[in-house]
């Protein structure tokens, strides 16, 4: 079984271990964070270490995959963090394994896939994206790197969801939509139009806010 440690130990880091672990899917070794000391404990593992040690550990055998345990609250450095390390460490995939995932679908690096979730046809995932609990996307949809989409989301066929974006619990998108990069959702927003300005956006019809 392959050894992962993860960037940041709150909770995205501890949900993240927890399903690895539980699920059999790796063996957590444990935790990088800038503000917590070397071997101190953190949801039954340890730190490992802060950023700049990530390297090295995993020169010397520590770990063998990597993931990005910061939340959407920290997008820019969530982004930045991935890219340091994309092509020199390799990145893990954690998908739980109550979620269905058609043969035709493809999943990029870094990628976390909570339970129950439904991933149809020809579906595209781009790397370190994340999708929380009961995510359905139907066929020929895509999500763009980086991007999280919160518990119930629903995205029907053919949808683009740009990078960097933040999908707010049980939003609805229609068919044949496109998403702006670095858009955020409210809860319970449904999206009839292609949104072509980021921001945030909410209601049924969705609409700006700010």
């Amino acid at each position: 079984m392959k050894k992962l440690a993860i960037i940041g130990s709150g909770d995205l880091g501890y949900h993240i271990a927890y399903h690895a672990q539980t699920a059999g899917l790796y063996e957590v070794v444990g935790f990088f964070n800038d503000y917590k000391s070397i071997g101190e404990d953190a949801h039954g593992h340890e730190i490992l270490g802060g950023k700049d040690d990530i390297q090295n550990t995993f020169d010397q055998g520590g770990f063998d995959v990597l993931m990005v345990g910061i939340g959407y609250k920290h997008f820019a450095f969530r982004k930045s963090i991935f890219e340091q390390f994309k092509g020199k460490i390799p990145f893990a995939k954690v998908i739980h394994p109550s979620a269905y995932i058609d043969p035709s679908a493809s999943i990029g690096e870094g990628a976390f896939i909570y339970p129950n979730c439904t991933l149809d046809m020809n579906v595209k995932l781009g790397d370190n994206v994340l999708l929380n609990t009961s995510v359905t996307i139907a066929h020929d949809s895509t999500v763009g790197d980086h991007s999280f989409l919160s518990p119930g989301v629903c995205l029907a066929g053919f949808v683009s969801v740009g990078k960097g974006c933040n999908i707010g619990i049980n939003t609805t998108v229609i068919d044949n939509i496109s998403i702006a990069e670095g858009t955020q959702t409210g809860g319970g927003t449904v999206i009839i139009k292609n949104i072509e300005q980021p921001g945030l956006y909410v209601g049924n019809p969705a609409r700006l806010i700010q």
